[in-house]
């Protein structure tokens, strides 16, 4: 037979030998013995064949769990099979079992009965014997009726100077009924004891050798062997999963257990005693956490029962060291347990473990598993697994553990911490998904049921979807409810800086929510330091402290950034406090992210990117695309102020990707911003046009943010030759900050871009006036963008050679230590066009090729193409042509290596900070270079180095 192995062999060569002593008249019996679906029941059919092929006559039977109660179960079947036995005899027989069975009411009478007639049939059968040798073969004897296995001792005892072999097969845990029967049938001292192994790695090789290649088959034995333990149901299995996948090609890999494996571990399980189904199903729900005191608890059997059904488990190799040999075995038990069952182990999983001690993700992994509501005590786990889950970064098990938390939760004001928390891990994957936890949080708020803690927060969440003005009107009716119950002696629901903490958020991030709150009379509360802070109420009132609440302290860094000037370095101060203590979470977020916007706006790019960069490197490895996304977005904001076109560009559609469009609410207005004005800088006016076609929420112009892309629309505009459209946009600008009162340059200067409309459109004296009116409100320090732009458009609108020259000087001047490099491109360029006009046209040359260098690092095609060499002057075309001298620097070769790699990134514009980083210096370092350099090139100052510095490349210089 193909796939007979060693072991089968030698059991099979014994009952041989027992069938060679029966044909010579010595009646033998055999008990082979083995794990459940160990292959006890393969071994006896070959045998039968062989006694068949040696002209034996068999007599078959089978015990069964569910006939175990039947009288004469496997007699019966015994005699059904004995075709040679006469019908007189047969029917003898058949009558006195009936007899026996319906004779008697009570067990007791009907193995008296029994017993008396059990000679009668078994002198019968071995009548039959006397003319050709019996084999009486039956399968799981264990299953066996009372009467039955009497019957066999009673025949077992007469077999010895008989042709009979009688081949029992049993499993090796006998329960204590049968017991008596085993130990009886052991005293025969014709009786041999036959022990079945499972498979040996050899073993399994040979099985797997009779369907693939004996290279193939020792290669994937191991493996095998692995995962099925050398049980042969199990073996068999997996190759028949394995040519189901594989078809007629050979297996390069393990063989991947599937559904055949899956139902054959089922199998074993039904073939044992209920205890082993039962007992396994307790171990697939708990896992890792499966130990023999808990098992019993969860399983609710006897300790020996479980731990009996333990060893035959791992007899049958379906559990090793008291685990699933292979998640499919394990997957396989719990899809087959019925729903309701399983539901009920998981939850009895939870509370004892709970009780034990486990961890809060370990229970609520079986509470999630149970697919019900959960009761109160669970709910706290549930809480505790939510914030763990975020640790570890399981995103999917946090937001489940939630969702079940809020279900099982009745309604009340935890009920709305916990839609509160549900939210915020929703919004951190995808606010738009959060959209219809927002709208039930809305009804929370306005009932009053959300805590202080949760209470900003969830404002600020319904603010970045638009709905600030809900929210506001929810807080106002909160303010007067506390107001109220104060007038009445009774307590308020809320602390009054928590209230007030809300309306400072909402009046930042959109302002005309501000108006709402105008006519109320304020509690007894103020935030110092913001700008349209509810005032104290009354001199004997306490100022509530909201020291340490991240979205007052966020708000009023940008309020006093907004205020520019002076303000600069406070602003700053206070935005690096908030960036210092709070670390990045969901309720620090956009605190986080508008303290960034409160360095952008007070001028300190340098210090801007550090945090962002440090604030992107914490949630790079998290789940967490929304932080991703706002966080990217301030980059890209930073890096276009830096006058980084293609990187802004780049960064910004990065950070558009992370959620969708519908996610990003109102906050949209900053990404397109960014992407529309660094398109139109870079030339590609098409690409800005369609990015203002995309639809955008009309609450976004209501935004902060909403200016930005004003000004962006206005300035597509302008570079497209829609002038009207271009001064139209940037006045809307200018009325919404005069309102909301955050008229900032800092933040968007509108004037200063009106007044280049109207340059546009040939007006002078009107842009003249916008540029006079940002000059007088102009109070800045020397260094700052807004004043190098100022300085640029005074150029532009008149005055004489000499007073142009002198402001585009201090333009570049100021430009160059401010960090916007595009801006500085162009006041180099207009400079040279400066002295072009007076006619010195090699100081003219100079800037202008500092400029395209400048400009063409900034990715500004348009204006390369303005600042190209020949263009300098017709008559000058010629000596501009050539583009670089052949001949080398001599004032150069005076500088060190580490001075000429400063010179050449001063003449390309770089800043000295900007220097220090690429060359991984300190900025004093740089001053000091740049000292020696203009002492020893005979120049004054940063614009006057020699234009072919920028020419010269040093491999050191990215």
């Amino acid at each position: 037979m193909a796939g007979r192995l060693v072991e089968r062999e030698k059991q099979l060569e014994t009952l041989k030998e027992l069938l060679g002593s029966a044909i010579r008249g010595r009646g033998r019996v055999a008990v082979i013995s083995g794990a459940v679906a160990g292959g006890k029941t393969s071994l006896l059919e070959i045998f039968t064949e062989e006694a068949l092929a040696a002209g034996a006559l068999v007599l078959e039977a089978a015990g069964s769990r569910a006939e175990r109660y039947l009288p004469f179960g496997i007699l019966r079947r015994i005699l059904d099979s004995a075709a040679p036995l006469s019908p007189e005899v047969h029917a003898y027989a058949t009558e006195l079992l009936d007899r026996v069975s319906t004779g008697t009411t009570d067990a007791e009478g009907a193995v008296e009965a029994g017993m008396r007639v059990l000679p009668h049939v078994a002198t019968a059968l071995l009548r039959m014997a006397r003319d050709r040798t019996v084999v009486i073969a039956i399968d799981d004897v264990h299953h066996g009726d009372a009467l039955s296995l009497a019957f066999l001792l009673c025949l077992a005892r007469r077999v010895r100077q008989a042709g009979v072999l009688i081949v029992l097969t049993e499993a090796v845990r006998l329960r204590s009924a049968q017991l008596a029967f085993h130990a009886e049938l052991q005293r025969q001292p014709n009786c041999t004891s036959l022990r079945l192994p499972l498979l040996t790695t050899s073993g399994t090789a040979g099985v797997l050798a009779d369907h693939f290649s004996p290279a193939t088959a020792g290669r994937l034995s191991a493996e095998c062997q692995e995962t099925t333990g050398g049980n042969p149901l199990l073996v068999r299995a997996l190759i028949d999963d394995g040519l189901t996948a594989l078809g007629d090609s050979e297996p390069f890999q393990r063989l991947a257990p599937g559904d055949t494996f899956e139902r054959a571990v089922l199998d074993c399980l039904h073939r044992g005693d209920p205890e082993l189904l039962t007992v396994a199903r307790g171990v697939a729900v708990l896992g890792s956490a499966c130990s023999l005191v808990l098992l019993n608890r969860i399983v609710d059997l006897h300790a020996k029962a479980t731990e009996q059904a333990l060893q035959d488990l791992s007899r049958c190799a379906v559990l090793r060291h008291g685990s699933f040999r292979d998640p499919a075995a394990r997957t396989a038990v719990l899809e087959a347990t019925p729903p309701a069952a399983l539901s009920a182990l998981h939850l009895r999983a939870a509370r004892l473990l709970h009780q034990e001690g486990a961890t809060a993700l370990d229970v609520a992994r079986h509470l999630l598993a149970a697919r019900k509501n959960v009761e109160e005590w669970a709910i706290p786990v549930l809480q505790e697994a939510v914030e763990y889950a975020l640790v570890e970064d399981e995103h999917e098990l946090a937001l489940r553990c939630g969702e079940l938390a809020v279900a099982s939760c009745a309604e009340g004001p935890r009920h709305a911490a916990l839609k509160s928390r549900l939210a915020c891990i929703v919004w951190r994957s995808s606010p738009a998904a959060a959209e219809g936890h927002l709208r039930q949080l809305s009804r929370e708020l306005a009932a009053g049921r959300l805590a202080d803690r949760d209470l900003v927060q969830s404002v600020s969440l319904l603010a970045w979807m638009g709905e600030s003005r809900g929210a506001g009107e929810a807080v106002l009716q909160l303010q007067k409810a506390d107001g109220e119950a104060e007038a009445a002696g009774r307590a308020p629901a809320y602390d009054p800086g928590t209230l007030a903490a809300a309306q400072s958020w909402l009046s930042l991030v959109s302002p005309p929510a501000r108006d709402l709150f105008d006519a109320v009379e304020p509690r007894r509360t103020t935030l110092s330091g913001a700008p349209g802070a509810l005032p104290v109420a009354g001199p004997e009132s306490v100022p509530y402290d909201m020291s340490d609440n991240a979205y007052v302290q966020a708000a009023d860094a940008v309020r006093t950034a907004l205020r520019g000037g002076t303000q600069a370095e406070a602003a700053v101060s206070k935005a690096t406090r908030v960036l210092q203590r709070y670390h990045l979470s969901d309720r620090t977020l956009q605190p986080l992210v508008f303290a960034l916007l409160a360095v952008i706006y007070a001028g300190r790019l340098d210090l801007a990117s550090a945090w962002c960069e440090r604030l992107l490197g914490e949630c790079s490895a998290r789940n967490a695309p929304t932080w991703q996304a706002a966080l990217g977005v301030v980059r890209a904001e930073i890096l276009l102020r830096k006058g980084d076109l293609p990187g802004a560009a780049a960064q910004a559609r990065h950070a558009m990707s992370r959620i969708s469009l519908q996610s990003w609410g109102v906050g949209i207005a900053l990404p397109l911003a960014i992407l529309v004005e660094a398109e139109v800088q870079m030339g590609d006016h098409e690409e800005a046009m369609s990015l203002l076609e995309q639809p955008v929420p009309q609450a976004m112009f209501e935004t902060l943010t909403g200016l930005h892309y004003l000004r962006a629309r206005g300035r597509c505009h302008l570079a497209t030759g829609r002038y009207h459209a271009a001064v139209r946009d940037f006045l809307n600008c200018g009325e919404l900050m005069q309102a909301w009162g955050m008229d900032a340059a800092e933040l968007v200067p509108w004037r200063l871009d009106v007044a280049e409309a109207w340059l546009a459109l040939g007006n002078v004296a009107r842009a003249k006036e916008y540029t006079e009116q940002q000059k007088q409100r102009e109070t800045g320090p020397v260094g700052s963008r807004t004043r190098g732009f100022l300085l640029l458009t005074l150029a532009h609108t008149g005055g004489d050679l000499t007073l142009r020259l002198k402001r585009l000087i201090e333009a570049v001047e100021t430009l160059e230590e401010g960090g916007d490099r595009l801006q500085l491109a162009v006041a180099l360029g207009e400079l040279g066009r400066g002295y072009r006009a007076l006619g010195d046209f090699n100081r003219a040359r100079m800037l202008v090729r500092k400029a395209w260098h400048v400009a063409k690092s900034c990715g500004a095609e348009p204006l390369c193409q303005q600042f190209m060499p020949g263009q300098v002057d017709g008559g000058e075309a010629g000596a501009q042509s050539g583009g670089r001298e052949a001949e080398p620097l001599s004032e150069v070769e005076v500088l060190s290596e580490a001075e000429a790699r400063v010179a050449l990134l001063a003449a390309r514009g770089h800043t000295n900070r900007e220097i220090a980083t690429k060359l991984y210096v300190t900025v004093s370092t740089v001053e000091q270079h740049l000292t020696r350099i203009y002492r020893k090139l005979k120049v004054k100052r940063r614009r006057d180095l020699p234009a072919r510095l920028s020419d010269m490349s040093l491999p050191s210089i990215a």
